[in-house]
């Protein structure tokens, strides 16, 4: 049992966390989640990682209130996911971006405002600055039947955001994106874990999961397999690694002999460390785009807005607003 002083630092509280779905005979099927203890602390990017099949989806969707659980007790800002005002405080990415087709960009961030019940003036700022955000501005107008996949998940990262969730669960958030789209969005996560709010993230792309996470959990057969930071389960004990500005073949030549004469057994490889792919790609397309060489698509996105990572809660932006109306009303 976790005491009430950890529950206060916890947005996700898993206790014995079963689902199992059964069949027309109302025999258990498939055991998809299977005595799922987990914990997701406050202002933390934790990474849900599995193959297909291992539960990450069932998981999410009975975090959300979508699915019922089996057994087990599960709690998101300690009450249970099918409340209605917990429900307000987290906003959703799904692996398929189920958006209406016939709507644009702007049309689409405002309809999911107005679910929040939003004030218009508030939906009309966040809208701009989302778009601003994700690099549809200047797409605005088109339909999202119009759009790539790629740009489809742009909005669809705007919409999750547009009530300045708490706690953010996103569904392969970089599916469909090319590589400076995915550096882009990768950003933006690492920038909402640093201004406060939680993040859930479920990834087939473990670059992107060992890139912005600050801790990982491995499911497979419904059940936790691993758990811990990116650190603590990547780090090798039993290997050492020295980095040096270039050497001398002198220099490298006298060091290998040094430890060979004190660790005889020790295998040693020398050679110069590579960069990433991704960063080569970025730096190339950077260079492209400095010489002003026109592309189409989504443009590149720009800062997080404001009103994300901030307490205020929109409900008292409403009341703010209202009390100036009435100020200006008797003056």
């Amino acid at each position: 049992m976790v005491s009430a002083s950890d529950g206060a630092s916890s947005v996700v509280q898993t206790v014995g966390l079963t689902k199992t779905f059964k069949d027309f005979w109302r025999r258990d099927r498939v055991m998809a989640v299977r005595d799922l203890n987990l914990e997701i602390r406050r202002g933390e990017v934790f990474g849900l990682l599995g193959p297909n099949g291992s539960g990450k989806s069932t998981t999410i969707k009975m975090l959300l209130g979508l699915l019922y659980p089996s057994r087990g007790r599960i709690s998101v800002f300690g009450r249970p996911p099918t409340d209605v005002e917990v429900k307000g405080r987290i906003g959703f990415l799904p692996e398929e971006s189920h958006l209406y087709r016939f709507l644009n960009a702007r049309e689409t961030l405002d309809l999911y405002g107005r679910l929040f019940k939003l004030h218009p003036r508030l939906r009309a700022e966040r809208t701009e600055k989302l778009l601003e955000m994700v690099g549809l501005k200047r797409e605005a107008r088109r339909r999202i039947g119009e759009y790539s996949k790629g740009m489809a998940r742009r909005i669809g990262l705007a919409q999750a955001l547009i009530n300045d969730p708490e706690f953010l669960i996103l569904d392969e958030p970089t599916a469909g994106l090319d590589p400076i789209g995915m550096r882009q969005i990768k950003d933006v996560i690492r920038e909402l874990g640093e201004k406060g709010k939680t993040v859930l993230l479920s990834s087939h792309l473990l670059a992107d999961v060992e890139d912005i996470c600050d801790r990982v959990c491995i499911l497979y057969g419904g059940q936790v397999q691993a758990e811990g930071t990116v650190d603590d389960l990547l780090s090798q004990e039993d290997r050492t690694q020295i980095l040096a500005d270039k050497l001398r073949p002198e220099t490298i030549e006298r060091v290998e002999s040094v430890i060979r004469e004190m660790e005889p057994n020790c295998a040693v490889q020398v050679g110069s460390p590579t960069d990433r792919l991704e960063n080569f790609f970025l730096k190339t397309v950077e260079s492209a785009q400095a010489s002003n060489i026109h592309s189409a698509g989504a443009q590149a996105g720009g800062a997080l807005p404001d009103f994300l990572g901030t307490t205020e809660r929109a409900e008292d932006v409403v009341s703010s607003l209202v009390s100036a109306a009435a100020s200006s009303t008797r003056t």
